[in-house]
């Protein structure tokens, strides 16, 4: 499993030019789900997101954790983060198969739901073409792998 987490101060994802989901104060995370990954891998990496310390606190640290700062989250499936470019044309060989990937992508916006401290969450379209805005916040953006 590979995430892109990005610190957001608001971000939403359109499908057919509408708006299926958005967020206030959060994380977007792109989620890449691999041929090798496992219900284990999802909710485990699940389990660490919330935690991760990544906003500011009071002395402009960054020392608070989404489920601190009551953040969001919007959570877009990304098979091209498995994309493999050694040669010109990227290769995907490495990404989950589309109908477990959905069903382990799915798995993991329900189990992330059900983590301490996450309150929102938003998702796209499985395999939709998507269009994501977003207000960066620092920026912070964190690769997350498995």
């Amino acid at each position: 499993m590979k995430i892109v987490l990005q610190r957001v101060l608001s971000a939403d994802v359109s499908v057919d030019e509408k708006i299926i989901g958005s967020i206030d104060k959060g994380y977007v995370l792109f989620v890449g789900i691999g041929k090798n990954d496992t219900i284990q891998t999802i909710e485990n990496m699940a389990d660490k997101i919330p935690k991760l310390r990544l906003f500011e606190d009071e002395n402009d640290k960054i020392n608070l954790s989404l489920s601190d700062v009551k953040g969001e989250l919007l959570i877009i499936s990304n098979f091209t983060l498995y994309a493999d470019c050694k040669k010109r044309r990227p290769s995907f060989t490495n990404a989950c198969p589309p109908d477990l990937a959905n069903d382990l992508y799915n798995h993991f916006c329900d189990y992330i739901l059900k983590c301490d401290g996450v309150g929102k969450v938003e998702k796209g379209i499985f395999g939709a073409y998507m269009k994501v805005t977003s207000v960066n916040d620092g920026p912070v953006n964190i690769i997350l792998e498995n």
